[in-house]
C-alpha cells in the first residue's frame, strides 16, 4: 500500500467523470467491509450517486444485486471501486459487465493481482515507481507548499526521499510532518526516522501484511525480509519448503499483493519501507 493507487483513481475520476451519465466512487471498500456489517449500504450509495437521489432502499445483498443490474444497465456509468480485497465485494457491487450500460467504465484499485485475474478484467495497470525529480516535487508540495525545497533544506529533503524509498504515501506523510519545522528539528526527525518508522506511514504500509489471511504467508514474508532479500527465488523456495512451508504458493501470494517482487534475474526484492 501507499503507492498512490487511490490518488490516481481520484484524478481520473475527476478528469473524465463529467463525460458519463452517472458516476460513483466507493472509497476504502476493504476497510468498510471489515468494520461495518451493513454491506447493502455500499450498494445503496452506488445507486444514490448515479441517480442523485436518496430514495433507494435495499433489503439484502441479493436484492441489491438485482437492483444494481436493472438500474445501472440504463446508464453510461463511471464506477470506481477503491481498495478491493475480496471477490465477494466485486460480486456484490459489479457482478458483470452486463450490469452496466454501453460505454461504461469500471476502475478497480487493489493490492491483490490475483483478484483482478479472478474477475477477468480487461486491462491491468501497475503503478511505476516515481523518479527522483517526481519524488522531490511531491515531497516539496507537502513540506514547503511549493514544487521544490527551500535552499537550506535541499540536502535534508534528499535524505527524507532516500528514507521513504520514493513511496508516495511516505513522502506525503513525512512532508506534512516536517512542514514549517526548523533545521534543527529536521536533524532530530531524520535521526529518529532512521531508527523508528513514522507511525502513520508504518500503519498504512502494514495493511498489506495484515491482509494476509494465512499465518504461513506472514511467516514467509518475515523470513524473506530478514534473511532472503536478493536471493534466487528458487533457492528460497527450496529452503522454506525444507522448513515445512508451502513457499511456492506463499511467495506467489506475496508477489500478487505487491509485498515482494522478483527482478529480471529471479531474485527476491522488497520495498525498502517494508523491511
Amino acid at each position: 500500500g501507499g503507492m498512490g493507487k487511490t490518488t490516481i483513481a481520484k484524478a481520473i475520476y475527476n478528469e473524465i467523470g463529467s463525460k458519463f451519465e452517472g458516476k460513483s466512487f466507493l472509497l476504502n471498500i476493504r476497510e468498510f467491509w471489515e468494520t461495518d456489517t451493513n454491506h447493502v449500504s455500499l450498494q445503496q450509495q452506488v445507486l444514490c450517486d448515479v441517480y442523485k437521489t436518496t430514495s433507494f432502499k435495499i433489503r439484502d445483498i441479493e436484492s441489491g444485486k438485482n437492483m444494481l443490474k436493472q438500474r445501472l444497465a440504463q446508464k453510461r456509468v463511471l464506477f470506481v471501486l477503491d481498495d478491493v480485497n475480496e471477490l465477494d465485494q466485486l460480486k456484490a457491487l459489479c457482478g458483470s459487465v452486463e450490469w452496466f450500460g454501453s460505454g461504461s467504465r469500471i476502475i478497480i484499485t487493489t493490492r491483490d493481482m490475483h483478484l483482478l485475474k479472478s474477475c477477468r478484467v480487461d486491462r491491468v495497470y501497475k503503478i511505476e515507481d516515481m523518479d527522483e525529480g517526481e519524488s522531490l516535487e511531491l515531497f516539496s508540495w507537502h513540506a514547503f507548499k511549493q514544487p521544490s525545497p527551500i535552499e537550506d533544506f535541499a540536502t535534508h529533503s534528499s535524505d527524507v526521499i532516500a528514507y521513504s524509498g520514493r513511496l508516495p504515501l511516505a513522502l506525503e506523510v513525512l512532508g506534512s510532518y516536517l512542514f514549517d519545522c526548523e533545521i534543527t528539528e529536521w536533524h532530530k526527525v531524520l535521526e529518529k526516522l532512521k531508527c523508528i518508522p513514522h507511525d502513520e506511514v508504518q500503519k498504512k504500509l502494514r495493511v498489506s501484511f495484515d491482509g494476509l489471511k494465512d499465518v504461513t504467508e506472514q511467516q514467509i514474508f518475515l523470513d524473506i525480509a530478514c534473511f532472503f532479500i536478493g536471493m534466487d527465488r528458487n533457492d528460497v523456495i527450496h529452503i522454506l519448503n525444507g522448513c515445512g512451508f508451502f513457499a511456492d504458493t506463499g511467495i506467489k501470494v506475496l508477489v500478487e499483493r505487491s509485498l515482494v517482487t522478483v527482478d529480471n534475474r529471479n531474485r527476491l526484492r522488497m520495498h525498502d519501507r517494508l523491511w
